[in-house]
């Protein structure tokens, strides 16, 4: 009996897609999905050769899109591109996002309209277009959103991530109300102070970083590999009815 439950969480036979594949929390979800058994495939700007070799060095299939997801037009290619790699994709994490810090009152249009286009729209597009394909042929799907911290907070320095993150939870639920009928199931997670390169300056930064520890219960920063679990759990069907959800993965943050 217990192997039947442990099974649930295999990804044996799944496609799974994950955009900005090739550095940080969106490397890690890859090779975590390899490990669990799906084929993978990364979109990102820049080259996922260091991902791919991980998934080798792991004995799973990996194909690369190269697409900079700025770019409405390349949604139809990598549709088409991913279904040719493995047949169907089954599981969408959209992962990419970008960040630009800057104080609210010296923020430009342009800095603004680029965060919300590749952190919220193409969210948005993209799951629209493997959701369509999945309706299509009506065998359901999972997708994975990534919010952050700043989903329910404010922040500092980063009104338009916050504003985009924020959106993607409510991205999240509104598409999960539509769309789980359709053995759909969107959820988000919601990571805490992670240790990649979108915190880079932040833990450079002495003071802010001690700030931030002393915020954390876990008293550390996250890696990605404390993703992995739950990358794991909502793209399998060990969270068949888990619908509309954000799960912090956050050391405590939230809690205090």
């Amino acid at each position: 009996m217990a192997n039947s439950y442990l099974d649930m969480f295999s990804l044996e036979g799944k496609t799974a897609l994950v955009t900005g594949a090739n550095t940080g929390l969106g490397q890690g979800v890859c090779v975590a999905y390899a490990q669990a058994g799906a084929n993978v495939i990364g979109v990102a700007r820049r080259s996922c050769q260091e991902t791919a070799e991980k998934i080798a060095a792991v004995s799973g299939r990996f194909e690369e899109i190269r697409a900079d997801l700025s770019d409405f037009s390349v949604i139809p290619r990598i549709v088409t591109e991913a279904n040719a790699a493995f047949g169907r994709v089954d599981i969408l994490f959209n992962n990419a996002g970008i960040i630009k810090r800057c104080d609210a009152a010296e923020v430009t249009e342009e800095d603004w309209d680029a965060v919300i286009t590749v952190n919220q729209k193409m969210v948005f597009f993209l799951s629209q277009a493997f959701a369509r394909e999945w309706m299509q042929d009506q065998k359901g799907g999972k997708i994975i959103n990534i919010a952050s911290m700043l989903s329910f907070q404010g922040g500092i320095r980063v009104p338009s991530y916050a504003a985009s993150k924020s959106a993607v939870v409510g991205i999240t639920r509104a598409l999960a109300n539509e769309w789980s009928g359709h053995h759909i199931n969107v959820n988000a997670i919601a990571p805490g102070y992670m240790a990649t390169n979108n915190t880079a300056n932040l833990r450079s930064d002495d003071q802010r970083s001690e700030e931030i520890l002393s915020r954390i219960p876990a008293g550390r920063w996250g890696t990605p590999e404390d993703l992995m679990g739950a990358a794991i759990f909502l793209a399998s069907e060990a969270s068949s009815y888990v619908n509309g959800f954000t799960l912090a993965v956050d050391g405590g943050w939230l809690a205090r």
